[in-house]
């Protein structure tokens, strides 16, 4: 498992790339688990409608433990057919007693097993994602209320624009945030949804009783019922490996802004950090931004796997030929590196030091270009807007090195209405942010508004609440 392997296993970069509660759904010893419980969970539903005697579920659900597992003999068996569940039975029937034993994975098939376990894992990985996911929402929502009035540059094609706020840029962010807890609401119920129907997805193993089975071991792993089996149509596991990549634009556009605000020439923002942070191996005075790294690293990969997941959901006929194990490789990596970004994205915000004294500094670099749009439309209304705006280009223009309130004053058309005071107010750049404050405001009422509200939720736990 990807979880035990380098980066995410090796413990100098695990905590780069991932988190330790994430690595511990994906690591060999919960998947194998997994898998055991969904055979435990099977034989019991059986047990309950009669098909297998009680005595047998009994047995296998003593005998299914991870720990009993021979993984050198699961590696070979695994490698002989291609999947793990062949030699997985073998031992499990071994394990529960030769006459007990042969009702193990009664009626099942390969995939029903696999699909079904990793959705318990899934499960446990959502929960995980939404408590991270609420707990950023509330850290940068608490930016946007901190800094509403907070003025800074607002820029466009990296170039100064107008000014806004910084809170004003934290709720452009937190909108985005909301609009994903929303999608996560949306997509559990189809993702959380339970994988049973044999070999071709037809019960012909189980007759009249499969969909019976089916029902039972739903309710059994608290897990939904699909209308029909879902071994060849993947679109609700690409659908959320396409929401983690999702999420992760989110967070490169936080991290992208952030980094770009911390740039030696900017130096709006810092990350947070102590002694050593974002420290060079040659350059005593770096102070990297090492956070927006690791978010903007890990986005890169995880957009990649979304794609090559998009790929491996056409399946071929009703079991498919490679696609399904690509699965296999993607979903693990999706949700490791999704919760290393996020939880780099709360540190990273949790612990900004804004610096609104370089900010006011910024906005004031240009001495006054940057509200020259205020002035444009000021004038508009005497002279009319297409020929204010050539005035005050060509003003702009002339102002290199100068106030532009001192060009725009010695400029007749303009000091016809227009004194030099007055000018100067009206290219305050802390009066032309627009309602940038009352846009904030309602970014935060809509996330006050959403907190806790969905239809289907997941507890810490991973357990499915309806």
């Amino acid at each position: 498992m990807f979880a035990d392997s380098m980066p995410f296993g090796g413990r100098h970069l695990s905590d780069l790339f991932s988190t330790a509660a994430m690595r511990s759904i994906f690591n060999e010893r919960n998947s194998l688990q997994s898998l055991l419980d969904v055979e435990v969970a099977l034989a019991r539903a059986e047990a309950g409608l009669g098909i297998i005697p009680d005595a047998a579920a009994e047995a296998i659900a003593l005998a299914a433990r991870a720990d009993r597992l021979d993984l050198d003999e699961l590696a070979k068996g695994t490698e002989r057919a291609g999947l793990p569940i062949v030699n997985l039975v073998e031992q499990l029937v071994r394990l529960t007693g030769t006459e007990l034993g042969e009702f193990v994975h009664w009626g099942a098939t390969s995939q029903d097993i696999m699909d079904t376990s990793l959705v318990l894992q899934i499960r446990q990985a959502l929960a995980f994602l939404r408590r991270d996911l609420d707990r950023l929402i509330e850290v940068v929502a608490g930016l946007a209320h901190q800094h509403r009035d907070t003025a800074m540059v607002g820029r466009t094609k990296l170039m100064h624009a107008l000014p806004i706020t910084f809170g004003f840029k934290a709720a452009v962010w937190l909108s985005g945030l909301l609009r994903h807890r929303q999608r996560l609401g949306e997509l559990t119920p189809r993702v959380l949804q339970v994988q049973f129907g044999g070999a071709v997805g037809t019960f012909a193993s189980l007759g009249a009783d499969g969909p019976r089975v089916r029902t039972a071991l739903a309710r059994a792993l608290d897990l939904d019922e699909p209308v029909i089996g879902w071994h060849a149509m993947r679109d609700s596991l690409t659908e959320a490996v396409g929401f983690l990549a999702l999420l992760s634009t989110t967070l490169s556009k936080i991290a992208t802004d952030l980094s770009l605000m911390a740039q030696t020439e900017v130096g709006e923002i810092l990350e947070p950090g102590g002694e050593g942070h974002g420290a060079s191996s040659t350059m005593p005075h770096k102070r990297n931004p090492i956070i927006c790294e690791q978010i903007l690293s890990s986005g890169l990969a995880l957009r990649r796997l979304s794609g090559t997941m998009l790929d491996a959901s056409i399946h071929d006929h009703e079991r498919a030929t490679g696609p399904w194990q690509a699965e296999w490789l993607v979903v693990p990596q999706a949700f490791l590196l999704i919760s290393g970004a996020l939880r780099g994205a709360i540190r990273l915000c949790s612990g900004l030091v804004v610096r609104p004294d370089i900010m006011k500094a910024n906005l004031d670099r240009t001495q006054g270009l940057v509200t020259a749009e205020a002035m444009m439309m000021a004038l508009a209304e005497h002279l009319g807007r297409h020929h204010a705006h050539v005035l005050v280009s060509a003003a702009c223009a002339a102002s290199t090195g100068r106030r532009l309130a001192e060009t725009l004053a010695g400029i007749p058309a303009v000091a016809a209405h227009f004194t030099v005071e007055q000018i100067d107010a009206v290219l305050d750049s802390s009066r032309y942010t627009g309602s940038a404050g009352e846009e904030v405001d309602r970014v935060l009422a809509a996330a006050s508004h959403s907190t806790g509200a969905s239809r289907t939720s997941l507890s810490p736990s991973g357990e499915h609440t309806k």
